[in-house]
Parts: C-alpha cells; sequence; structure tokens
C-alpha cells in the first residue's frame, strides 16, 4: 500500500510530463488528479489505523542504492505514525489542489506541464517524510526544491517569476548547505545514516565533545545547529525567509501546495523526526526556540500592513511556521506537529479561497481595489471566513473551537509550562503575534469583502472592461468578468472544481482540532499515538494542560484586541489607517519595506557579489592572468616576430655583418673561457 502512496503521483507526474500536448490537457489532468485521489484514499486507512493505537512502525524495502564501506544506504520507506500525519496532510492537500487547478488553469496553455510538476511536488515530498536514513531525506528535500523552482517560475515568461524561482533556489541551497554538512557530521560521529539507529545513539551523545580550530564543542549542539539551518531554508525561519513572500509569483494553486503542504513544512518535519538528537543539547532547543518566536513575531507585523492578499497570507504561513518551531524548541513536539497537521487545511483553504477571489477580479491582488464581495462571491467568502475563524484560534474552552483554537493555544500553553525563560519569552512574544494575527486576518476579510466597491480603481478591472466592450481580447476569457446593465464590472463565484476543494478544505478548518486534539495533545493518548516515533514530553503536556486560567485566556484575548483593532480601523472609522500611516510614516515604511532584509541583502550579498566579481575579473582576470598569461605570451611572441622581421632585410651585407658579429663573439667566448 504504502508503494502505491508514494510511487503513484511519480507515475502521474512522468506520464503527463512526458505526454504533454501529445495527450491533451484531460487526459494529463485525469491522470495526476487520479493519482493523487487514489494516494489520499489509501493515506486515510494508515492513518486511521494509528489513530486506533494497533499500529508499529514498519520499513518497506525498495532497493539496494549505496554500499561503499561503511556507509549503508538501501532505499526503504518508513512507515510510523509521524509518517502517517505527512501522507494524510500531504496528500488530502495535494489531491485538492489538483481539482482546484482543473478551474484555476483552465485557459493555461500549459496545463500538462503544470499538473506534472504538481505530482512531482507530490511525489517529492512523499520521498522525504517516508524516509528511513538521510540520504533519502535529503533526496526528497533537495526534490522539492526543484520541484518549487519549477512552479514558483512556470510562468516563465514574466521576469518577476524568473527571478522569484531563482531567489527561492538560491536561498534554499544556503540552507542546504547546512543540512548537508549536519549530514556529513552526523555520519561521522555515528557512523550510520540510518534515522533510527540514529535517534537511538543520540541521547548518549549528550555533552561529549569534538575538536575543531583550536576550540572544544558539544557535538550534538554543532550538528543540531547545521541541521537547523536547512530547516531555516526549508522553513522560511527569520534570515532566510525572503524568498517565501516572492513565491506568490507562482499560480495560487502552487502558494496553497508549497505553504500548507510540502516544502515549508519540511523544516518541521526534520526536526521533530530528529527530536531525540535535538533533545540531547538544550543550546539548540533554545536557538530553535528564539528564532522560532522572532519569526512568527516579525512576519506578523509584516503582513500587518502588505495590500497584496497572497502577500498577507504568505506571511501568515511564515508566522505560524515560527510558532511551530518554538513549539519544538520547548519540547512541545506533539503541539508542533498538531499545528502542522491544523494548519494544512486552513492555510490551503485560505489561499485557495484569495485564488477564488483573484480569479473573481480578473487577476487582482490588491485589496485596495476589492470591497463589497462578500454577496457577490458567498461561497468565497464563508470559506475564507472559516479560515479566518480557524487561523485566528476563535473557540471556547470545554465547548467548542476552530482548528488554531487547538493548536495553537496549545503552543501557547506548552511555552509556559516549559518554565524556562526563553520558553516564557516565547509565550509572551506568541501572544502578541497572535493580536497581529488576528489583526491582519480580519484586515483582510474587512478590505476584500466590505466597504464600498473599488474596482473601477483598477487597471486590470479596466482593461477587461475595455476588452468587453470592444468584443475582444481577454473579455472572451475573463476569469470571472462580466458586464452588468449598467456597464460596471460584476464579479461572480468561481467554477465547481474551484469551490469543492474550498467546501472540503472549510470542514477541515472547522472540525480538524476539535477530532484530532485528543491523540495529538492528550498526555495519556499521545504517548499511545506517538508511539516512539517522535519525542513526546507527557509530563509537559499534563502541565500545559495545567497552566494558570489567565494563561489559557491570553490566546483568546490577543484575537478579539486584534479583530476589535482591526474593526475599528476598517468598518468604523475607515480613514483611520490613511490617519495612521501619516502620523507613523517611520513605522510604516520599515514595516513595508520588510525590515529591509531584502534590501541589506542585496546591498551585501547582491551587490558585494557583484562587486567582487568585477574586482576578480578586472584585477585578477584581465589585470594578472591574461595580462600574464596568454596576453603576455602573445605580446612577446609578437614583440620578437617584429625584430626578426626587421632583421630579415633581404641584403647579403646585412647578413655578412650578422655572421661577423657572431663569429666574434664566439671567438671572445673562446678567449674569455
Amino acid at each position: 500500500m504504502i508503494q502505491l502512496i508514494v510511487f503513484l503521483p511519480l507515475l502521474a507526474a512522468m506520464i503527463a510530463g512526458l505526454g504533454n500536448r501529445a495527450i491533451g490537457n484531460t487526459a494529463a489532468k485525469a491522470v495526476t488528479t487520479g493519482a493523487l485521489l487514489i494516494s489520499c484514499a489509501l493515506s486515510w486507512p494508515v492513518f486511521i489505523g494509528y489513530l486506533a493505537g494497533d499500529g508499529a512502525a514498519t520499513v518497506v524495502p525498495v532497493l539496494q542504492f549505496i554500499h561503499s564501506g561503511d556507509l549503508m544506504v538501501d532505499w526503504s520507506l518508513r512507515v510510523d505514525t509521524l509518517t502517517a500525519v505527512m501522507l494524510v496532510v500531504v496528500t488530502s492537500v495535494s489531491a485538492l489542489v489538483h481539482i482546484y487547478s482543473w478551474g484555476y488553469m483552465a485557459d493555461d496553455p500549459s496545463q500538462p506541464r503544470f499538473f506534472a510538476y504538481l505530482s512531482l511536488f507530490t511525489f517529492a515530498m512523499l520521498m522525504l517524510v517516508t524516509a528511513d536514513n538521510l540520504i533519502q531525506m535529503f533526496f526528497g528535500w533537495e526534490g522539492v526544491g526543484l520541484a518549487s523552482y519549477l512552479l514558483i517560475g512556470f510562468w516563465y515568461q514574466k521576469p518577476s517569476a524568473n527571478a522569484a524561482a531563482i531567489k527561492a533556489f538560491v536561498v534554499n541551497r544556503v540552507g542546504d548547505l547546512g543540512f548537508m554538512i549536519g549530514i556529513f557530521a552526523t555520519f561521522l560521529v555515528f557512523g550510520t545514516v540510518s534515522i533510527p539507529a540514529i535517534l537511538e545513539a543520540a541521547p548518549a551523545m549528550a555533552g561529549t565533545t569534538i575538536g575543531f580550530a583550536g576550540g572544544r564543542f558539544e557535538v550534538m549542539t554543532v550538528i543540531c545547529l547545521l541541521l537547523f539551518v536547512g530547516a531555516c531554508g526549508k522553513s522560511a525561519q527569520l534570515g532566510l525567509h525572503t524568498w517565501l513572500p516572492d513565491a506568490m509569483e507562482g499560480p495560487t494553486p502552487v502558494s496553497a501546495l508549497i505553504h500548507a503542504a510540502t516544502m515549508v513544512t519540511a523544516g518541521v518535519f526534520m526536526v521533530c523526526r530528529l527530536s531525540p538528537m535535538f533533545e540531547a543539547s538544550d543550546t539548540a532547543l533554545t536557538v530553535v526556540t528564539i528564532v522560532g518566536a522572532a519569526t512568527a513575531l516579525f512576519a506578523a507585523t509584516v503582513a500587518t500592513v502588505q495590500t497584496d492578499i497572497k502577500r498577507v497570507i504568505a506571511y501568515s504561513t511564515c508566522s505560524q511556521l515560527g510558532y511551530m518551531f518554538f513549539a519544538a524548541g520547548v519540547g512541545a513536539y506533539g503541539a508542533a506537529m498538531f499545528h502542522l497537521f491544523t494548519h494544512a487545511f486552513f492555510k490551503a483553504l485560505l489561499f485557495l479561497a484569495a485564488g477564488s477571489v483573484i480569479h473573481a477580479m480578473h487577476h487582482e491582488q490588491d485589496m485596495r481595489y476589492y470591497g463589497a464581495l462578500r454577496k457577490r462571491i458567498p461561497v468565497t467568502y464563508w470559506a475564507m471566513v472559516a479560515g479566518t475563524l480557524a487561523i485566528t484560534g476563535v473557540g471556547i474552552a470545554g465547548v467548542f473551537g476552530f482548528a488554531g483554537f487547538y493548536s495553537k493555544d496549545a503552543i501557547l500553553e506548552a511555552a509556559f509550562a516549559s518554565g524556562t525563560e526563553v520558553g516564557r519569552t516565547a509565550f509572551a512574544v506568541g501572544v502578541v503575534a497572535a493580536l497581529l494575527t488576528s489583526f491582519y486576518s480580519w484586515r483582510l476579510i474587512f478590505m476584500t469583502f466590505f466597504g464600498p466597491a473599488r474596482w473601477t480603481q483598477s487597471e486590470h478591472i479596466q482593461h477587461a472592461l475595455h476588452d468587453a466592450h470592444h468584443g475582444g481580447g481577454e473579455g472572451h476569457h475573463d476569469h470571472g468578468a462580466a458586464e452588468d446593465g449598467t456597464g460596471g464590472y460584476q464579479p461572480h463565484e468561481s467554477p465547481i472544481p474551484m469551490l469543492v476543494p474550498l467546501v472540503v478544505l472549510s470542514l477541515g478548518a472547522v472540525f480538524a482540532g476539535f477530532v484530532f486534539v485528543g491523540p495529538f495533545l492528550d498526555a495519556e493518548q499521545g504517548v499511545g499515538f506517538w508511539n516512539g516515533s517522535l519525542a513526546f514530553d507527557a509530563h509537559l503536556m499534563h502541565e500545559m494542560h495545567a497552566v494558570p486560567t489567565w494563561v489559557k485566556l491570553s490566546a483568546t484575548a490577543a484575537m478579539l484586541a486584534g479583530l476589535l483593532v482591526a474593526w475599528a480601523a476598517y468598518i468604523r472609522s475607515p480613514d483611520f489607517p490613511a490617519k495612521f500611516v501619516d502620523h507613523f510614516r517611520g513605522l510604516h515604511s520599515f514595516l513595508v519595506h520588510k525590515w529591509y532584509f531584502d534590501e541589506l541583502y542585496n546591498l551585501v550579498f547582491v551587490k558585494g557579489g557583484f562587486a567582487l566579481g568585477r574586482l576578480m575579473w578586472r584585477r585578477g582576470d584581465q589585470g594578472t592572468i591574461d595580462r600574464f598569461g596568454p596576453d603576455g605570451a602573445s605580446a612577446v611572441v609578437a614583440l620578437s616576430s617584429r625584430l626578426n622581421a626587421r632583421m630579415q632585410s633581404g641584403y647579403i651585407y646585412t647578413y655578412a655583418l650578422l655572421m661577423l658579429l657572431g663569429l666574434a663573439g664566439a671567438a671572445a667566448w673562446l678567449i674569455a673561457s
């Protein structure tokens, strides 16, 4: 069964990719979507089996791969609880994204290529989460990097899409270098790349040191921090986050797949999979906590000023990943995975609902040109409200809550219950980030669906109206555009293939937390559910449920405060945001420029790299190598040729003189010797 789950997407990708236009759009879409639906249907029974507590870890051999000295790498598929969770997340979201893309990409001329890339992406992620050794994990790790490059740059005719794809690829190579060195160091220390063997031996390595560059360093701290660099790249943590917002240049289904179920969750999965290693280093856990909390706050602040609907949700993803990492940093790996699980549903829902809005607004992504859409696209509106209720954590303890109410609140409570200074700091930062999350999420709702219609101010809409009036251009393929009786713009709901995934994901956003909170987080159920697939701390989970009431209510209070501020600013007093910007231009500029990370990196790395390249080119290549190498040699040859040419005059007396001079020189040498 596991072989079908993993390899069906690969087979479908090969058929659609190699067949391409020869098999046609419909066949390519049917093969890839059908394969993902089958993989999804097979994944849920595996997950339910682990929920029932009757599933042990199994390893299914595929083939022998590398046998070289002490390095033994066999290609195997490992299935345990952690894998089962990721299987349903990846295959469910990917299957729904495939279905959604039938409507969203209906007019694209390269649909077979697009669906092949989607399936290839899914296969790479499935290889990553079923890895039984670090080499196989690295294969899937690099596979999702390649597929993300292809998907982000899918519309390669756009320079911005090409630049975004290259940026994602290059930034991730920085993180992957750390990950590779971490794998090398792990093999050096443990003598194996087998994940079970490494995790079994990791606790005994706590406190041991290794010599490097004249100093002594803790072995597990060095290894875990190197591995965490890789996680920061894939999961867009502070410092290596800059690729994630630009990834919005790809089609919206790509954004949903990358942000909800595949690439950005790989880092969280890796830390949880290798959690016994991280447990052996308090320093590494502290770094993970600090970076996660800082990312949660940073991304939330930037999201508050974004006007592109997809970028708001992109920074939201970055912030939510920060929550997952600082949960892992305080030892609440179950809570981190639970938030990954619930986040997959409501984040995919938010992205696909945003795509439905963009579809209705003729690919306009600027929320400043939206407004009054709740009655025009009601299904999309209620789907996005469901996702917003989930991400902001709306709920009543002991009664019912949306998905994020259980998972995000659990992270905050676990951070407080950890009792460490860094854990309490992360809790405080997380509460502030929760307030900002509520603000920017409801800001998106109010700017998009409420207030006056601002459609006619959009150039995209004006072009659509112009084409419709003149009976040509994109008016015949208007992606949701239509004229009303007065010649104005009339958005309407998306087609059925786009709405069905919204309804299904809405159910997940509403019920996923309520239904699955016990197995993921309960101190007693969790031990049996996780069954050693990660370092589940039952004591911390027990302490988490015993935190003071004000701690439990803090996230809800933050959510309500953010909602109130957003309502006051965008519904009650719509002119307030402009006044705020006028009064705090410095702060607004700082946030609009995303804390100036891109500008700093451009100055230091991009311009610095070009300056170094020019220096090496002009002073090194041209000034030294060429000057004294090929150019110098050719100059010497040319000079000697000219001198010889002058001596070859053709006059007999010249040659006689040279002969006499030669004889005189030879005689002088003989006499002197």
